[in-house]
């Protein structure tokens, strides 16, 4: 039961660009579509590929800051939407959803700018909301789509692109979703540990 799932978009997200271009080259070599926001639309585009701004998918520029990026219906949708279900099908045809197939995220380095002694305003705006957002989608969704939740996932799906080219197991992506929530669950509780710390 591989349960093969092709990687033709992947939506990239991500905080640390170290890392990243190799496993940009390799899953541009095997054709797969960009779709980014900000700093790390221009990033791919610096390397030479294309990558369509989330914003044309979505109609709305980033908002508030940058607080407000990917958090949409269309970019929601196209992570979520379940690929053997007619109605969700037939709603992503209604809608114009694009489907993702792969999402990469990094999140803001909140553990890291709490050690650093920001101040809590800088130390707020670090707490990544879009980027959990997509970690808890994508891993949600594993049956349908791959979710790399940090820059330590770059080396491994990487590995799995060298063997298999753009294609993923079911396997390989319960294991994704297993470490995204991993991830998930480390961030939140680093955050609680802040806020419970600085209430008293």
């Amino acid at each position: 039961m591989a349960e093969s799932k092709k990687i033709k978009t992947a939506l990239v997200s991500v905080f640390h660009k170290d890392g990243l271009d190799e496993l940009l080259k390799k899953l541009n070599d095997e054709g797969v579509k960009f779709l980014s926001t900000g700093g790390t639309q221009q990033f791919i585009e610096s390397l030479g590929y294309e990558c369509q701004k989330v914003e044309d998918v979505t109609t709305y520029p980033s908002i508030l800051g940058g607080r407000v990026k990917t958090l949409h219906p269309k970019v929601f949708g196209g992570i979520l939407a379940r690929r053997e279900n007619e109605g969700d099908i037939e709603q992503m045809k209604q809608y114009e959803i694009p489907e993702i197939d792969l999402v990469i995220v990094d999140l803001y380095p909140f553990e890291q700018t709490v050690a650093s002694g920001a101040s809590e305003a800088d130390i707020i705006e670090k707490i990544d909301i879009g980027g959990i957002s997509l970690i808890r989608a994508g891993a949600k969704n594993f049956k349908d789509v791959v979710i790399v939740p940090s820059k330590a996932e770059y080396g491994v799906l990487l590995d799995i692109l060298n063997k298999k080219g753009a294609q993923t197991d079911i396997e390989d992506r319960r294991m994704f979703a297993t470490r995204a929530f991993g991830v998930s669950s480390h961030y939140d509780t680093a955050i609680n540990a802040w806020f419970v710390k600085t209430a008293k």
